[in-house]
């Protein structure tokens, strides 16, 4: 049996993701009721099944549908990445892509090369290690592209070529500014836009340029650097008041977007003059 350390947790739209080690011997993979998509990270590792040899390399995945059980041996140890994707969250992804929910196909797959999914579990493993800076937002985000990509994108519909509704368009930017100290989530935002969490996706950066997620770490910035420049708060505090999960990451985004970190905001002579990137500033819409 594997040794499985889980290293993030589940959201609504979140994909499970879990270290699994093998050790050499017989691998046994159990059944599950999740889909789960393998993917090896370790040195190579030489191993037989009942119909050929093999060896594992570093970014080869392996997709098990949900109730698929598997064995083989091994020469050597091996490791990988291993991320479970809940039937509801597949169906989702399926809804939102013109597909029928209740006639998924999810295919067996093994030692393929996908650099979509390759990059996306990847994603999914540093923003774990990174401490989920991004939130359940980010998280979401990954969740859903995963399962539309393994439910084959080629064949779903095209996305429509429009943007957000003015009014679609403030009202999830309000509540984003209302909301900027809490764990937004992709699922949230769809609901006041109305609309399903795809299309928030792509409608959303055709309104505004950027990604959803890219757009509250801005406006998470733009609210630090203000309320650093009154000098009423820490900046340990100032991080937790405008949503970031620590005082570093809100230095790493603050230097990334404006180029300067808290300590030269706040230090005497400082840049206390210069204005945020327009891609900051909140839109203001006509009625």
């Amino acid at each position: 049996m594997p040794g499985t350390e889980t290293i993030a947790a589940r959201t609504s739209l979140t994909p499970k993701l879990g270290l699994e080690t093998f050790a050499a011997g017989l691998a046994t993979l159990a059944e599950s009721a999740d889909h789960r998509v393998r993917m090896h990270v370790g040195r190579p590792a030489r191993g037989q099944c009942k119909h050929h040899r093999f060896v594992h390399t570093a970014g080869e995945i392996d997709v098990f549908p949900a109730g698929v059980a598997d064995e083989w041996h091994q020469a050597e140890a091996s490791t990988a990445l291993v991320v479970s994707l809940t039937q509801s969250l597949l169906g989702r992804a399926a809804a939102e892509t013109g597909r029928d929910p209740a006639h998924l196909e999810v295919p067996l797959r093994h030692q393929v090369r996908d650099p979509q999914i390759e990059h996306i579990v990847r994603a999914l493993d540093a923003e774990h290690a990174a401490g989920r800076p991004g939130g359940a937002l980010f998280s979401d985000s990954l969740g859903l592209a995963l399962a539309v990509r393994l439910l084959d994108p080629v064949a779903a519909p095209a996305p429509p070529a429009r943007g957000l509704t003015p009014q679609q368009l403030r009202s999830v930017t309000s509540y984003i500014e209302e909301h900027l100290d809490h764990d937004l989530s992709l699922a949230t935002l769809a609901d006041v836009a109305g609309i399903s969490a795809s299309h928030l996706k792509t409608l959303f950066r055709r309104s505004l340029g950027l990604p959803v997620h890219t757009y509250v770490i801005h406006r998470r910035v733009d609210r630090a650097r203000a309320l650093l420049l009154r000098g009423r708060m820490a900046a340990s505090q100032v991080a937790l008041e405008v949503g970031f999960s620590h005082q570093s990451h809100m230095a790493r985004c603050m230097r990334r977007v404006l180029g300067v970190t808290p300590t030269s905001l706040t230090r005497p002579g400082g840049p206390k003059s210069a204005k945020p990137s327009p891609s900051l500033v909140a839109p203001e819409l006509e009625p």
